[in-house]
C-alpha cells in the first residue's frame, strides 16, 4: 500500500480496523431478534443438544466430542452455546447470537492472517470479510458452520508460525491447532490434513531447506495431532456410519445422490461464485448475490498473480495450495444446490488473504506505472469498493421480505411452537402435535420446559380426548391422526405469508 510515515500508518490501520469491526458487529447483530426469523432444523438440533446438556442428567456428546442425531454432528458449537444460554438464557437469539460473535472472531482472525503478509493485507482480508454477503448469511444462524472462519484462521496462523519459525514447540503447536480445527468444527476444513501434506511435498520440490527443517518437526506435528484427535478417531472407528455418513451421502461417488445438475454444469456453477454465482439455497439466496462479488473477484485475480509469482516462499505457497484444497469440498459434494455456501467455508481464510495480496498487488502495479495521483485513486477504489460490498451486503440480506425467509426458516413449525406451549408460564396441558422428527426438533427446543406429546404423521392417536388440542402443518395429516369425522373439524389457527393456511388445529 502507499508508503507513508510508520506511525502515521499505524494508526491509520488502527482506525480502519475499528471501523471495519464495528461494521462486522453491525451486519451481524442488527435485527437478529427478528431476521432472519423462525427456526430452521439444524439451529434447532445445536440448540437442542446444548439445553440437553444444561438440563439433562447424564446426556452428553459421544466421546464428549460428538452427536449422533441429526446426521452427525461436531459437538463443539453446542457446548458454546449451553454456556451462552446459562449465562444470558435459552433462547433462538441467544443461539444465533453464538455464532454472530463468532462471525465476528472470525473477520479478526482472517485479518490476523493477512496480518503475517503485511499491514494492509491483514486490513483489507479483514474488510473482505466483515462485509461478506456470504459470511453474513452464515454467521446469523445458529449453526457450527459459523465457527469455520475463526478456526480455519486460527489454522493457517499456526501453520505460517511453524514455517516462520520451524522448530518443535511450533510444531506441536500447529498439529494440535490443525487437528483441532479439522476434525471439532465441520466437514470442509477436515482437509486440512491434506493441505499440510500437499504443502510439504510442495516444499520438497520448491525449498528443499526449508521443507528439511519442517520435516524435523513432522514427528512432534503428528503426535500433537493425534493427541487431540483421539476422541474423535474413537469415534470414527466406533461409529463409522455415523460419523462418515453425511459426507458419503452428499459426494458425487454417491450413485443415489440427489444433485441439482451434472457434474459438469455443478462444477461450473461452485467455480462461479467468484462474481457470478451464488447459493440457490433459500437461506443464503439474497437477490441471487454471487458469493464473491465481480469487483472483489477481480481483486482476488491480483493477488493470485501475487501469490504465484512468490509461490516458492512457504507461506505464500500455503495459502496458494489451500484454494484447490478447500475447492474440492463443495465440487465433491454435488447432492443439493451449487454453488453452496457452506461446503466452500474452508475458502473463507485464505480467500481473505488472497484480495488483502490482490489490493497490495493493484495499487503497487498502478504505482509502478503512473503517478502518484494514480496511486491514491487505486487505493480509494479498493476502499470504496469493500465499502460498498459491505453496505449493499447488509441492505439486501436486512431487507429481505419475510416471504423469501418463510419456508427456509421454518416458520410455519415455529408457530405451531408457539401455540402448542400456549403463553410463556401457562402451557396448555396435554397438547399435542403431528409432525416428522427432523421437524420436531424445533418444537422440542422452543417448547423444551413445556413439550408437547409429538406424533409421527401416519401414526393413528388412539385417545385424542387425552389431549387439549391436536395441532399439525397439513389438515390432512389431522385426518389420519384423529379420524375422519373428528380431523374434520379442523380450523386453520395459523397463516403463511400469501393468508394462506400453515397451523391447523382440533380441540376435541
Amino acid at each position: 500500500m502507499p508508503a507513508m510515515p510508520r506511525s502515521r500508518n499505524a494508526w491509520l490501520a488502527l482506525g480502519a480496523l475499528a471501523a471495519i469491526v464495528a461494521a462486522a458487529v453491525l451486519l451481524r447483530f442488527v435485527d437478529l431478534a427478528a431476521n432472519p426469523g423462525g427456526l430452521y432444523g439444524d439451529e434447532a438440533a445445536e440448540g437442542l443438544d446444548a439445553a440437553r446438556l444444561l438440563h439433562q442428567p447424564g446426556f452428553h456428546a459421544d466421546f464428549l466430542v460428538w452427536f449422533p442425531d441429526d446426521g452427525g454432528r461436531e459437538a463443539l458449537f453446542a457446548y458454546v452455546v449451553a454456556a451462552a444460554f446459562q449465562l444470558f438464557g435459552q433462547s433462538v437469539l441467544v443461539l444465533r447470537a453464538t455464532a454472530a460473535a463468532f462471525g465476528v472472531a472470525g473477520v479478526l482472525g482472517i485479518g490476523a492472517v493477512g496480518r503475517r503478509f503485511g499491514t494492509w493485507t491483514g486490513v483489507v482480508a479483514a474488510a473482505w470479510a466483515a462485509g461478506s454477503l456470504w459470511l453474513v448469511c452464515v454467521d446469523r444462524d445458529g449453526m457450527r458452520n459459523a465457527i469455520v472462519p475463526l478456526f480455519g484462521a486460527v489454522a493457517f496462523i499456526a501453520l505460517l508460525h511453524w514455517a516462520a519459525r520451524p522448530g518443535r514447540a511450533a510444531a506441536i503447536l500447529a498439529g494440535a491447532v490443525t487437528s483441532l480445527a479439522a476434525l471439532y468444527t465441520y466437514q470442509p476444513l477436515k482437509l486440512l490434513p491434506v493441505l499440510v501434506v500437499v504443502w510439504l511435498l510442495w516444499l520438497r520440490r520448491a525449498d528443499r531447506v526449508h521443507y528439511d527443517e519442517l520435516r524435523a518437526g513432522a514427528v512432534p506435528f503428528a503426535a500433537a495431532f493425534l493427541a487431540v484427535a483421539a476422541p474423535m478417531i474413537a469415534v470414527a472407528v466406533t461409529e463409522p456410519a455415523n460419523y462418515f455418513g453425511r459426507a458419503a451421502a452428499t459426494s458425487a461417488f454417491n450413485p443415489t445422490v440427489e444433485a441439482d445438475s451434472n457434474p459438469l454444469i455443478h462444477a461450473l456453477r461452485t467455480v462461479a461464485m467468484f462474481g457470478l454465482a451464488g447459493d440457490p439455497n433459500p437461506r443464503h439466496d439474497v437477490a441471487a448475490l454471487p458469493l464473491v462479488p465481480l469487483p472483489l473477484s477481480v481483486v482476488a485475480g491480483f493477488g493470485l498473480v501475487r501469490l504465484w509469482r512468490m509461490r516458492r516462499d512457504p507461506s505464500h505457497s500455503l495459502v496458494l495450495l489451500a484454494l484447490p484444497v478447500f475447492l474440492a469440498a463443495p465440487l465433491v459434494a454435488t447432492e443439493g444446490g451449487s454453488p453452496h455456501a457452506l461446503r466452500a467455508l474452508g475458502l473463507a481464510a485464505p480467500l481473505g488473504v488472497v484480495i488483502g495480496l490482490g489490493a497490495v498487488e493493484l495499487v503497487e502495479q498502478v504505482r509502478g506505472r503512473w503517478e502518484r495521483e494514480a496511486e491514491i485513486l487505486a487505493v480509494a477504489t479498493v476502499a470504496v469498493t469493500l465499502t460498498a460490498v459491505a453496505g449493499w451486503s447488509g441492505w439486501a440480506y436486512l431487507t429481505r421480505p419475510i416471504a423469501d425467509r418463510y419456508a427456509a426458516y421454518s416458520y410455519p413449525i415455529v408457530s405451531l411452537a408457539r401455540l402448542a406451549a400456549g403463553q410463556p408460564g401457562s402451557a396448555l396441558p396435554g397438547t399435542a402435535v403431528v409432525l416428522d422428527d427432523y421437524s420436531a426438533m424445533d418444537v422440542d427446543f422452543l417448547d423444551f420446559d413445556r413439550p408437547p406429546t409429538v406424533f409421527a404423521p401416519g401414526i393413528r392417536i388412539s385417545d385424542p380426548t387425552a389431549y387439549s388440542q391436536t395441532l399439525a402443518l397439513d389438515r390432512a395429516d389431522l385426518s389420519k391422526a384423529l379420524g375422519p369425522e373428528l380431523g374434520g373439524r379442523a380450523v386453520a389457527v395459523a397463516w403463511d405469508t400469501s393468508g394462506a393456511p400453515s397451523v391447523w388445529a382440533v380441540t376435541p
